[in-house]
This record gives structure tokens, C-alpha cells and sequence, in this order.
């Protein structure tokens, strides 16, 4: 038996899908916008229609955009000479926060996974590989994430540029700012003294 209307209830089985929302979290999101203006609630809604509908992949790196290019790849600043390949248009946020990269990006929109089914084919490999073609490209910097998926991804790419001629590399990994030996686990090690640099 539900405690709610018919209409909360849908509100609330919808706001449960979404990603780290619990029965608690959707509960209290439902009753958050209940209590709001309708004007708030139009918004939102508006909102997510807008962006659902206006928001599709960037024609070059396949990051999200409203344009055909992406705010990235409009940008006559960013150096067009540097490709950082990551796997989901989350990722960019990630790097661009560091305001370390001044690059281009591919978005691959996953990485190969065969228990899942997923294969090179259906990820935006050949995309990458169609832009190296006709331009001034000096490296692709791969940042797929450090578990087994990622560097399969990685290698499997990083195989694939060698007849480019183009400098590859690859986004160090290993131990945090912060943490601490006796905690990092034996991959983790590895990665940091295989990945080590000269001071």
C-alpha cells in the first residue's frame, strides 16, 4: 500500500533512477519541490526539457553542446595541437578544473569492456582516428581512468596511433597528494614507481 497520492508516488519513482538517489533522498527531493512555487517547479521542468532536447555531442570531440562545436573546440585559445582522450564528457570537467590543460579533447563515451558487450567499435575510436588525418595534431594524451577497462582502452589506442607518428602519452598514476604508502594498495605502487620521474 503507498502512504502517497498517485502523483507524488510517480514523482518519486522518477527521482529514485536517478543516480545515487535513494528511496529517502527522492522522498525528500518530491516534498522539496511540492513545497515550492509552481513557478520553481515550471523551471525545473523547463530545465530538463531544454537541456534533454537541445543538448546533443560536439561534432568534433563528441563533449555535450548546444552548438555544433562545443564551447572547447569554439575556443580559438586552446591549443589545437594537443588531444587529451577521456572517456565520458564528465571527465573534461575534471581536467579542466586543474587548469593544467590547455588542449583539445575526444570524448570516447565509454571504454572497452567485452563482459559488457562493449567493443572498439562501439566507442569513438574511429571518430579519433578520422581527425588525426589532415592535421597538425603533435600528441593524444590518454586519460582513461587507471582500472582494467581504462587501460585496456588506453593500450588498445595507444596501438592503433603508432603509424601516426604522434607523440602518445599517457596521464600519470599511482600514489595521491596526501596519502600514504603504507595504505596504497600493490597496483597502486606499481603504477607510482613504473610512472616515477627524475627531481
Amino acid at each position: 500500500m503507498s502512504y502517497y497520492s498517485k502523483p507524488l508516488n510517480n514523482l518519486i519513482n522518477e527521482l529514485v533512477k536517478l543516480p545515487g538517489i535513494g528511496p529517502k533522498t527522492a522522498q525528500r527531493l518530491a516534498f522539496f519541490i511540492l513545497e515550492s512555487s509552481i513557478e520553481n517547479a515550471e523551471n525545473l521542468a523547463r530545465a530538463l526539457v531544454k537541456a534533454k532536447s537541445g543538448i546533443h555531442f560536439c561534432r568534433d570531440c563528441f563533449n555535450f553542446a548546444n552548438d555544433e562545436l562545443c564551447p572547447i573546440c569554439q575556443d580559438p585559445k586552446r591549443n589545437r595541437d594537443l588531444i587529451c582522450v577521456v572517456e565520458d564528457a564528465k571527465d573534461i570537467v575534471a581536467i579542466e578544473k586543474t587548469h593544467q590543460y590547455h588542449g583539445l579533447y575526444h570524448v570516447l563515451q565509454g571504454t572497452i569492456a567485452p563482459i559488457d558487450g562493449i567493443g572498439p567499435e562501439q566507442l569513438k575510436i574511429a571518430q579519433l582516428l578520422k581527425r588525426l588525418k589532415n592535421t597538425t595534431i603533435k600528441e593524444i594524451v590518454l586519460a582513461t581512468n587507471p582500472n582494467i577497462e581504462g587501460e585496456q582502452t588506453a593500450m588498445y589506442i595507444a596501438k592503433l596511433l603508432k603509424p601516426f607518428n604522434i607523440k602518445t602519452s599517457r596521464i600519470a598514476s599511482g600514489i595521491p597528494v596526501g596519502g600514504e604508502l603504507e595504505y596504497a594498495d600493490e597496483l597502486t605502487l606499481s603504477c607510482a614507481l613504473a610512472g616515477r620521474r627524475e627531481i
